[in-house]
Protein backbone atom coordinates (compact mmCIF):
# COMPACT_ATOMS: atom_id res chain seq x y z
CA UNK A 1 0.00 0.00 0.00
CA UNK A 2 1.41 3.37 -0.77
CA UNK A 3 2.04 6.54 1.72
CA UNK A 4 -0.93 8.20 -0.23
CA UNK A 5 -3.56 5.16 0.39
CA UNK A 6 -2.59 5.26 4.23
CA UNK A 7 -3.20 8.96 4.91
CA UNK A 8 -6.45 8.53 3.20
CA UNK A 9 -7.33 5.55 5.52
CA UNK A 10 -6.21 7.37 8.73
CA UNK A 11 -8.28 10.42 7.79
CA UNK A 12 -11.66 8.35 7.16
CA UNK A 13 -10.94 6.25 10.72
CA UNK A 14 -10.64 9.98 12.71
CA UNK A 15 -13.92 10.87 10.85
CA UNK A 16 -15.84 7.85 11.51
CA UNK A 17 -14.13 7.99 15.18
CA UNK A 18 -15.21 11.87 15.16
CA UNK A 19 -18.87 11.01 14.49
CA UNK A 20 -18.93 8.05 17.24
CA UNK A 21 -18.26 11.00 19.34
CA UNK A 22 -20.90 13.46 18.30
CA UNK A 23 -23.59 10.25 18.42
CA UNK A 24 -22.35 9.51 22.32
CA UNK A 25 -22.92 12.85 23.56
CA UNK A 26 -26.31 13.22 21.99
CA UNK A 27 -27.20 10.29 23.59
CA UNK A 28 -25.43 11.64 26.81
CA UNK A 29 -27.38 14.57 26.13
CA UNK A 30 -31.06 13.06 25.31
CA UNK A 31 -31.07 10.78 28.58
CA UNK A 32 -29.98 13.10 30.81
CA UNK A 33 -32.84 15.60 29.77
CA UNK A 34 -35.41 12.66 30.84
CA UNK A 35 -33.87 11.38 34.12
CA UNK A 36 -34.57 15.07 35.50
CA UNK A 37 -31.01 16.78 35.10
CA UNK A 38 -29.85 20.33 35.54
CA UNK A 39 -29.80 21.38 32.31
CA UNK A 40 -32.18 23.33 30.75
CA UNK A 41 -35.02 21.70 28.63
CA UNK A 42 -34.42 22.15 25.08
CA UNK A 43 -37.28 24.48 22.96
CA UNK A 44 -40.18 22.51 21.10
CA UNK A 45 -41.40 24.41 18.69
CA UNK A 46 -45.24 24.02 18.86
CA UNK A 47 -47.15 22.48 15.82
CA UNK A 48 -50.08 24.88 14.68
CA UNK A 49 -52.68 23.10 15.15
CA UNK A 50 -52.38 22.83 19.06
CA UNK A 51 -51.41 26.90 18.82
CA UNK A 52 -55.02 27.38 17.55
CA UNK A 53 -56.62 25.09 19.57
CA UNK A 54 -58.55 26.52 22.21
CA UNK A 55 -57.08 26.47 25.88
CA UNK A 56 -58.84 23.97 28.39
CA UNK A 57 -61.67 26.07 30.82
CA UNK A 58 -60.14 26.69 34.13
CA UNK A 59 -61.28 24.52 37.03
CA UNK A 60 -61.71 21.20 34.58
CA UNK A 61 -60.84 19.04 37.15
CA UNK A 62 -63.35 19.59 39.19
CA UNK A 63 -61.19 21.94 41.56
CA UNK A 64 -60.86 25.23 39.66
CA UNK A 65 -64.03 27.99 40.50
CA UNK A 66 -67.27 27.31 39.56
CA UNK A 67 -66.06 24.13 38.36
CA UNK A 68 -66.53 21.55 41.32
CA UNK A 69 -69.20 19.58 42.21
CA UNK A 70 -70.42 20.70 45.62
CA UNK A 71 -72.30 23.64 44.23
CA UNK A 72 -70.01 26.20 45.83
CA UNK A 73 -69.66 28.33 42.58
CA UNK A 74 -72.06 30.83 40.97
CA UNK A 75 -75.86 30.00 40.62
CA UNK A 76 -76.66 29.26 37.10
CA UNK A 77 -78.70 31.66 34.81
CA UNK A 78 -81.52 30.21 36.08
CA UNK A 79 -81.01 31.05 39.24
CA UNK A 80 -81.60 34.44 38.82
CA UNK A 81 -83.77 36.72 37.63
CA UNK A 82 -82.97 38.74 33.41
CA UNK A 83 -81.85 42.06 34.59
CA UNK A 84 -84.29 44.79 34.05
CA UNK A 85 -84.06 48.66 33.19
CA UNK A 86 -86.07 51.31 33.98
CA UNK A 87 -89.29 51.14 31.49
CA UNK A 88 -88.98 47.05 32.22
CA UNK A 89 -89.49 48.42 36.03
CA UNK A 90 -92.18 50.76 35.66
CA UNK A 91 -94.41 48.08 33.32
CA UNK A 92 -93.51 45.44 36.18
CA UNK A 93 -95.08 48.30 38.54
CA UNK A 94 -97.66 48.93 36.29
CA UNK A 95 -99.05 45.51 35.49
CA UNK A 96 -99.09 44.68 39.74
CA UNK A 97 -101.03 47.50 40.31
CA UNK A 98 -103.36 46.89 37.88
CA UNK A 99 -104.06 43.15 39.02
CA UNK A 100 -103.76 44.73 42.74
CA UNK A 101 -106.79 47.78 41.41
CA UNK A 102 -108.60 44.74 40.15
CA UNK A 103 -108.81 42.70 42.84
CA UNK A 104 -109.79 45.53 44.82
CA UNK A 105 -112.64 46.45 42.50
CA UNK A 106 -113.64 42.57 42.81
CA UNK A 107 -113.50 42.71 46.53
CA UNK A 108 -116.28 46.06 46.57
CA UNK A 109 -118.68 44.16 44.44
CA UNK A 110 -118.47 41.44 46.36
CA UNK A 111 -119.00 43.59 49.77
CA UNK A 112 -121.22 46.33 48.28
CA UNK A 113 -123.98 43.19 48.47
CA UNK A 114 -123.32 43.10 52.43
CA UNK A 115 -122.98 47.16 52.86
CA UNK A 116 -125.54 47.59 55.24
CA UNK A 117 -124.67 44.71 57.31
CA UNK A 118 -121.34 46.45 57.42
CA UNK A 119 -122.24 49.38 58.07
CA UNK A 120 -123.91 48.25 61.16
CA UNK A 121 -121.22 46.06 62.48
CA UNK A 122 -119.29 49.55 61.91
CA UNK A 123 -121.78 51.65 64.25
CA UNK A 124 -121.80 48.85 67.40
CA UNK A 125 -119.11 50.57 68.82
CA UNK A 126 -121.05 54.22 68.91
CA UNK A 127 -124.36 52.81 69.68
CA UNK A 128 -124.21 52.38 73.15
CA UNK A 129 -122.83 56.22 74.06
CA UNK A 130 -125.08 57.48 71.77
CA UNK A 131 -127.51 59.15 74.02
CA UNK A 132 -131.69 59.34 73.50
CA UNK A 133 -132.56 61.33 70.44
CA UNK A 134 -129.24 61.21 68.72
CA UNK A 135 -128.84 59.33 65.69
CA UNK A 136 -126.39 59.81 62.52
CA UNK A 137 -127.64 62.29 59.52
CA UNK A 138 -126.67 62.99 55.80
CA UNK A 139 -126.61 66.45 54.53
CA UNK A 140 -126.58 65.88 51.03
CA UNK A 141 -128.80 63.54 48.67
CA UNK A 142 -126.00 61.16 47.50
CA UNK A 143 -124.10 61.22 50.77
CA UNK A 144 -126.06 57.47 51.92
CA UNK A 145 -125.17 55.84 48.68
CA UNK A 146 -121.42 57.03 48.66
CA UNK A 147 -121.13 56.13 52.57
CA UNK A 148 -121.92 52.39 51.23
CA UNK A 149 -119.57 52.53 48.11
CA UNK A 150 -116.73 53.71 50.35
CA UNK A 151 -117.28 51.35 53.02
CA UNK A 152 -117.65 48.45 50.47
CA UNK A 153 -114.34 49.51 49.04
CA UNK A 154 -112.41 50.03 52.31
CA UNK A 155 -114.11 46.27 52.84
CA UNK A 156 -112.85 44.95 49.48
CA UNK A 157 -109.17 45.90 50.45
CA UNK A 158 -109.52 44.21 53.30
CA UNK A 159 -111.06 41.17 51.70
CA UNK A 160 -108.20 40.50 48.93
CA UNK A 161 -105.73 42.34 50.86
CA UNK A 162 -103.34 38.75 50.66
CA UNK A 163 -103.69 39.13 46.91
CA UNK A 164 -102.81 42.87 46.93
CA UNK A 165 -99.52 42.07 49.07
CA UNK A 166 -98.91 39.25 47.21
CA UNK A 167 -99.04 41.56 44.03
CA UNK A 168 -96.54 44.21 45.83
CA UNK A 169 -94.53 41.53 46.54
CA UNK A 170 -93.81 40.85 43.48
CA UNK A 171 -92.65 44.02 42.09
CA UNK A 172 -89.74 43.58 44.77
CA UNK A 173 -88.67 39.87 43.58
CA UNK A 174 -86.70 40.93 40.71
CA UNK A 175 -84.25 42.53 42.77
CA UNK A 176 -83.81 39.65 45.10
CA UNK A 177 -81.59 36.24 45.25
CA UNK A 178 -83.34 32.88 44.78
CA UNK A 179 -83.04 32.21 48.69
CA UNK A 180 -84.62 35.59 49.05
CA UNK A 181 -87.74 35.19 46.98
CA UNK A 182 -88.75 31.98 48.56
CA UNK A 183 -89.49 34.44 51.40
CA UNK A 184 -92.21 36.38 49.00
CA UNK A 185 -95.09 33.77 49.71
CA UNK A 186 -94.96 33.80 53.40
CA UNK A 187 -94.38 37.46 53.97
CA UNK A 188 -97.36 37.93 51.85
CA UNK A 189 -99.36 36.00 53.84
CA UNK A 190 -98.73 37.57 57.14
CA UNK A 191 -98.41 41.15 55.73
CA UNK A 192 -102.73 40.30 55.12
CA UNK A 193 -102.30 39.04 58.68
CA UNK A 194 -100.98 42.04 60.21
CA UNK A 195 -103.21 44.44 58.10
CA UNK A 196 -106.02 42.87 59.44
CA UNK A 197 -104.57 42.54 63.13
CA UNK A 198 -104.32 46.12 63.25
CA UNK A 199 -107.58 47.21 61.85
CA UNK A 200 -109.31 44.64 64.66
CA UNK A 201 -106.94 46.43 67.37
CA UNK A 202 -108.29 49.88 66.25
CA UNK A 203 -112.33 48.71 65.74
CA UNK A 204 -111.70 46.53 69.61
CA UNK A 205 -109.30 48.53 71.63
CA UNK A 206 -109.09 51.80 70.40
CA UNK A 207 -112.78 52.83 68.71
CA UNK A 208 -114.50 52.35 72.39
CA UNK A 209 -111.90 54.03 74.36
CA UNK A 210 -111.99 56.96 71.67
CA UNK A 211 -115.97 57.26 71.18
CA UNK A 212 -116.27 57.36 75.19
CA UNK A 213 -113.56 60.52 75.61
CA UNK A 214 -115.48 62.12 72.78
CA UNK A 215 -118.73 61.36 73.94
CA UNK A 216 -117.90 62.64 77.22
CA UNK A 217 -118.07 66.06 76.55
CA UNK A 218 -122.09 65.88 76.20
CA UNK A 219 -124.22 68.05 78.07
CA UNK A 220 -127.97 68.71 78.27
CA UNK A 221 -127.59 71.70 75.48
CA UNK A 222 -124.46 70.05 73.54
CA UNK A 223 -126.12 67.16 71.83
CA UNK A 224 -124.32 64.83 69.28
CA UNK A 225 -125.60 64.65 66.00
CA UNK A 226 -122.66 63.18 64.13
CA UNK A 227 -123.03 62.98 60.19
CA UNK A 228 -122.52 59.95 57.94
CA UNK A 229 -119.44 61.48 56.72
CA UNK A 230 -117.93 62.71 59.10
CA UNK A 231 -118.20 58.93 61.05
CA UNK A 232 -117.20 57.14 58.34
CA UNK A 233 -114.28 59.03 57.67
CA UNK A 234 -113.02 59.07 61.02
CA UNK A 235 -113.59 55.09 60.86
CA UNK A 236 -111.95 54.37 58.13
CA UNK A 237 -109.07 56.31 58.52
CA UNK A 238 -108.31 54.77 61.65
CA UNK A 239 -108.64 51.47 60.76
CA UNK A 240 -106.11 52.19 57.73
CA UNK A 241 -103.98 53.61 60.01
CA UNK A 242 -103.46 51.19 62.63
CA UNK A 243 -103.34 48.10 59.94
CA UNK A 244 -100.68 49.65 58.52
CA UNK A 245 -98.85 50.32 61.80
CA UNK A 246 -99.22 46.73 62.34
CA UNK A 247 -97.09 46.24 59.16
CA UNK A 248 -94.05 47.38 61.24
CA UNK A 249 -92.67 43.99 62.55
CA UNK A 250 -92.71 42.50 58.94
CA UNK A 251 -91.11 45.34 57.20
CA UNK A 252 -88.72 45.33 59.75
CA UNK A 253 -87.87 41.64 59.33
CA UNK A 254 -87.75 41.98 55.80
CA UNK A 255 -84.74 44.72 55.80
CA UNK A 256 -82.99 42.38 58.92
CA UNK A 257 -83.28 39.41 56.15
CA UNK A 258 -81.04 41.62 53.69
CA UNK A 259 -79.23 43.02 56.05
CA UNK A 260 -80.42 46.41 55.80
CA UNK A 261 -80.56 46.31 59.63
CA UNK A 262 -79.50 44.72 62.75
CA UNK A 263 -80.94 44.53 66.08
CA UNK A 264 -78.14 46.62 67.35
CA UNK A 265 -78.58 48.96 64.68
CA UNK A 266 -82.20 49.29 65.74
CA UNK A 267 -81.57 49.76 69.43
CA UNK A 268 -79.22 52.78 68.67
CA UNK A 269 -81.89 54.29 66.79
CA UNK A 270 -84.51 53.92 69.56
CA UNK A 271 -85.35 57.34 70.94
CA UNK A 272 -85.76 58.52 67.04
CA UNK A 273 -88.11 55.98 66.95
CA UNK A 274 -89.89 57.05 69.47
CA UNK A 275 -90.34 60.96 68.09
CA UNK A 276 -91.03 59.17 64.88
CA UNK A 277 -93.97 57.55 65.99
CA UNK A 278 -95.62 60.35 67.14
CA UNK A 279 -94.90 62.18 64.17
CA UNK A 280 -96.39 59.41 61.80
CA UNK A 281 -99.34 58.66 64.72
CA UNK A 282 -99.71 62.55 63.60
CA UNK A 283 -99.94 61.89 59.84
CA UNK A 284 -101.94 59.01 59.69
CA UNK A 285 -104.85 59.49 62.50
CA UNK A 286 -107.32 62.34 62.81
CA UNK A 287 -106.04 65.23 64.12
CA UNK A 288 -106.61 64.64 67.99
CA UNK A 289 -104.29 63.80 70.65
CA UNK A 290 -106.41 60.73 71.89
CA UNK A 291 -106.16 59.34 68.40
CA UNK A 292 -102.56 60.23 68.18
CA UNK A 293 -101.57 58.60 71.64
CA UNK A 294 -103.25 55.26 71.06
CA UNK A 295 -101.54 54.57 67.72
CA UNK A 296 -98.17 56.16 68.85
CA UNK A 297 -98.27 53.67 71.76
CA UNK A 298 -98.96 50.86 69.50
CA UNK A 299 -96.15 51.96 67.16
CA UNK A 300 -93.26 51.92 69.83
CA UNK A 301 -94.16 48.68 71.53
CA UNK A 302 -94.00 46.94 67.70
CA UNK A 303 -90.57 48.88 67.19
CA UNK A 304 -89.37 46.51 69.99
CA UNK A 305 -90.99 43.78 68.95
CA UNK A 306 -89.34 44.73 65.67
CA UNK A 307 -85.85 44.85 67.43
CA UNK A 308 -86.46 40.92 68.58
CA UNK A 309 -87.66 40.04 65.44
CA UNK A 310 -84.11 41.34 63.89
CA UNK A 311 -82.27 39.26 66.62
CA UNK A 312 -83.59 35.92 66.03
CA UNK A 313 -84.37 35.94 62.04
CA UNK A 314 -81.69 39.04 60.67
CA UNK A 315 -78.80 37.68 58.34
CA UNK A 316 -76.33 36.42 60.36
CA UNK A 317 -72.76 38.10 59.11
CA UNK A 318 -70.04 34.98 58.53
CA UNK A 319 -67.03 35.39 60.89
CA UNK A 320 -64.69 34.80 58.21
CA UNK A 321 -65.44 37.91 56.19
CA UNK A 322 -63.67 40.10 58.57
CA UNK A 323 -60.35 37.96 58.51
CA UNK A 324 -59.44 39.44 55.20
CA UNK A 325 -59.31 43.17 56.57
CA UNK A 326 -57.04 41.69 59.65
CA UNK A 327 -54.95 40.49 57.26
CA UNK A 328 -55.07 43.89 55.49
CA UNK A 329 -53.87 45.60 58.85
CA UNK A 330 -51.01 43.61 59.24
CA UNK A 331 -48.49 44.88 56.86
CA UNK A 332 -49.22 48.62 57.81
CA UNK A 333 -48.71 47.52 61.45
CA UNK A 334 -45.63 45.96 60.52
CA UNK A 335 -44.49 48.60 58.23
CA UNK A 336 -45.22 50.97 61.77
Amino acid sequence: MSDQDKIFKDQDGASDAGKEEDRDEKTASVSGDASGGDGEAETTPVPAEAADAPAPADGGDGSGDGGSDDGSGEAGAGDELPEMGLLEHLDELRSRLTRAFIAAFVGLLACYSFAQQIFDYLLEPLKPLLPEGSHLIFTSLPEGFFTYIKLSAVAGIFLTSPYIFYQLWQFVAPGLYKDERRWLVPIAFFSALFFCSGAMFGYFVVFPIAFEFFMGFTTEIIRPMPTLKEYLSFSLKLLIAFGVAFELPLFIFFLARLGMVTSKSLRKFRKYAILLAFIASAILTPPDVVSQTFMAGPLIILYELGIWVAHFFGKRRAPEEDEPEEDEDEPAKAAS
